[in-house]
């Protein structure tokens, strides 16, 4: 089946991981210039102005911003002035337009409780009310599913698709839905008209793959599920090469079997021309 989509692109998490891995050191430029001879169309990053030559040198888009907060506090203590307004502008300046907002957990990280209704329910008033301050720049909110325990992801899914306004969207997480023992494509299925964003990964249980096509995951179901959603955002990929995943490739050379995998399934038509913006 054949999908419309704005092109591949990458969150950049995996990449500075696998390059600690590898012992070397942070650099934004050698990740972006990795990207692109991955061949991927753009990135997910905060397009600062100190980061925006560094796109421009490697002939990438900005397909999304990512950002964190803590959802389930009343609006006061969000931060959305501080936090979230800055990434979005600077998003709409570049030209992208998915701003990814991902709940932080109530607890904080590795130590998450569970939201009560109530938290639930303000969480889904926050991102509505996130989505109408942003909306007049020209972005969608997509919010980003992270819970790694199954009752925790579905609540998150609930602040969405029972609490928020319709405009708010959903950014599928494949590899944390599969770790929280949910079916991504289920998700897709059921609430397509509102998955505006993907972070697509493999996993064997909760190990993430080195690449798309090996894994639990059955890129072709996919793709059935995407195309029967009519999906038309990025192909966002998160690939992560963890200790325990034994990749036995680059992170360029996982990344390019993977880009080809989706170009494959694309039917090997092309993608939009690089570039920042657009």
């Amino acid at each position: 089946m054949a999908l419309r989509v704005r092109g591949i692109s990458s969150g950049l998490y995996g990449w500075t991981q696998r390059r600690a891995l590898d012992g070397l050191a942070a650099d934004v430029g050698a990740v972006l210039r990795d990207c692109a001879a991955a061949g991927l169309d753009a990135v997910e990053l905060d397009p600062t102005p100190e980061v925006q030559p560094l796109l421009r040198a490697a002939g990438l888009k900005v397909s999304a911003v990512y950002v964190g907060a803590p959802l389930h506090l009343p609006w006061e203590e969000v931060g959305v002035e501080e936090r979230v307004l800055p990434r979005a502008r600077r998003l709409a300046e570049t030209g992208g337009v998915d701003l990814l907002v991902n709940a932080d957990p109530k607890g904080g990280w590795g130590k998450a409780l569970p939201k009560t209704a109530d938290e639930i329910s303000q969480q889904g008033d926050n991102l509505s009310r996130i989505a109408a301050l942003v909306a007049p720049l020209g972005l969608r909110v997509c919010f980003h599913n992270h819970a790694d325990e199954h009752a925790r992801a579905v609540a998150d899914l609930r602040s969405v698709i029972e609490c928020a306004a319709p405009e708010v969207g959903l950014c599928v997480d494949t590899g944390w839905a599969h770790t929280a023992r949910c079916d991504p494509l289920d998700w897709i299925r059921r609430y397509g008209t509102r998955v505006y964003a993907l972070h697509l990964r493999n996993q064997r249980g909760p190990v993430p793959t080195a690449d798309l096509a090996t894994g639990d995951l059955s890129m072709p179901a996919l793709w059935e599920a995407l195309a029967s959603a009519g999906y038309e955002g990025w192909l966002g990929m998160e690939l992560w090469h963890r200790k325990d995943t034994g990749a036995t490739v680059s992170m360029v050379e996982a990344a390019r079997g993977s880009i080809a995998l989706l170009r494959g399934l694309l039917g090997g038509g092309g993608s939009p021309a690089r570039g920042v913006g657009g």
